[in-house]
This record gives structure tokens, C-alpha cells and sequence, in this order.
């Protein structure tokens, strides 16, 4: 296994040390902070590949802090926390959160997730062509390198991993129907469960960032009972 590196932000001591011995059992170094600055230090001295972390924090919340993180997209984030409304759900994922759990959580789901997420951070973007691929579409850019998008006006739109890899799986299969099972499976590597809003989430994100060019027609239909399905025109 990789030495990945975790980040607990948790100020609730017996969880924080729970979430400790579960990720050091698994075989990763983990480090831990009780609040944002504590984490700001950590993240600036090491090389942290992942950051677990609650919402309800003293100082700065976590969804405030999460969104200041949002920009580096070599680092995941999963929210755990007792916030199980889906105002709540849907503002982390929409920040760019990978993931977000509830307490009181299974170790091993958890322990799961992360490692899906670790797995497609240490993933090369030079392995394969198609991840470096500059695509073109309705006078737009989705650049795999950067993992931003260039709108016709020439403004560049960094997109979270998530987003990313739902576009690019929606273009590569441009016209033909991809289910929410699917999306999932490749946004996160995990399968989809019921009530998960995170699929529907992220076309809402992808479909406001078209929205921001009134001259960019419809490019991601909705098919009701089956998924999504890009209409664009690639270049």
C-alpha cells in the first residue's frame, strides 16, 4: 500500500482518536487537528492526501473550510458528521466534498470509502490519453490536465474531481443514456444507494456552469428512471 497520508479534523476526542486507530490499523499515517487553524498548519508542513472532517467545529465551520479547500484537487474530503439533513448533504457535495458520511458511521464503510477516493487521487493523470485530453464542445473546453473548463467568453472554471470525472464519463458517451449507478461507480467508486442525492447534486453544479452562458443550449437531459445523457456537440 501507498503511504497516504489522513487528516483528521475532528474536535470531539473520542471520536478523533477512534478515526485515528481505524486509518493507522488500515496502514496510513494519520495526523489530527481540533479546528481550521490547526489544520491550516498541518496542511502547510505535510503532504496530506486526504482530510476527514466534521461540519460542527469551533472557529470556522467545516463546510467554510472545505470550500477553502475545494481548489486543490489532489486532495479528497469527506465530511463525517452528525448534520444528517440533506440542506446539509447537498451544501457539502456542492462545495466540492467526495463523499460525506453520517454519525454514527460503519468503520468499515468509512475505511471503504476513503480508499476509493485515495485510489483515484494517486491515479496519474498521465497514465492514459484520456485523462489528457483537451475536449471541445459547444465552443467550451474541459481540459483533463488542469481538470478546468474554459467557457466561450474565455473564463476558466476549475471543476471538482467529482464533476470532472461525470463529464468527462457523459461526453465519452456523448448521446447515449448513462445511468446514476454509473455515475456514481466512476465519481466515486462506490455504489449507488437509495436516497443518494450525489449524482443529481453534481449535474445540478455542471448544468449552472453552462447556465452562467445564456448562449449554451441544454447539454446534459435528464431521462427520468435511467440517468443522464450528453446532447452536446464535440468538436
Amino acid at each position: 500500500m501507498e503511504n497516504y497520508q489522513i487528516l483528521i479534523v475532528e474536535d470531539e476526542d473520542v471520536t478523533r482518536f477512534s478515526l485515528r486507530n481505524l486509518f493507522e490499523a488500515e496502514g496510513y499515517d494519520v495526523y489530527e487537528a481540533i479546528d481550521g487553524d490547526t489544520m491550516t498548519s498541518i496542511l502547510a508542513k505535510q503532504d496530506i492526501n486526504l482530510v476527514i472532517m466534521d461540519i460542527n467545529l469551533p472557529g470556522k465551520n467545516g463546510l467554510l473550510l472545505g470550500r477553502e479547500l475545494a481548489s486543490n484537487k489532489n486532495l479528497g474530503l469527506i465530511f463525517l458528521t452528525g448534520r444528517d439533513s440533506d440542506i446539509d448533504k447537498i451544501l457539502g457535495l456542492e462545495i466540492g466534498a467526495d463523499d460525506y458520511l453520517t454519525k454514527p458511521f460503519n468503520p468499515r464503510e468509512l475505511t471503504i470509502r476513503a480508499r476509493n477516493i485515495l485510489s483515484r487521487i494517486g491515479q496519474n493523470p498521465s497514465e492514459t490519453e484520456e485523462e489528457q485530453a483537451i475536449v471541445s464542445f459547444n465552443q467550451w473546453t474541459l481540459n483533463g490536465n488542469s481538470r478546468e473548463m474554459t467557457s466561450p467568453s474565455g473564463e476558466i472554471i476549475p471543476i471538482p474531481r467529482g464533476e470532472y470525472r461525470a463529464l468527462r464519463l457523459l461526453i465519452k458517451n456523448q448521446g447515449n443514456i448513462i445511468s446514476r449507478q454509473a455515475l456514481i461507480k466512476e465519481m466515486t467508486g462506490r455504489d449507488l444507494r437509495s436516497n443518494d442525492r450525489t449524482v443529481d447534486v453534481t449535474i445540478r453544479r455542471l448544468r449552472k456552469h453552462f447556465e452562467s452562458d445564456t448562449n449554451t443550449p441544454e447539454l446534459i437531459n435528464t431521462i427520468h428512471g435511467e440517468g443522464y445523457r450528453f446532447v452536446g456537440q464535440t468538436d
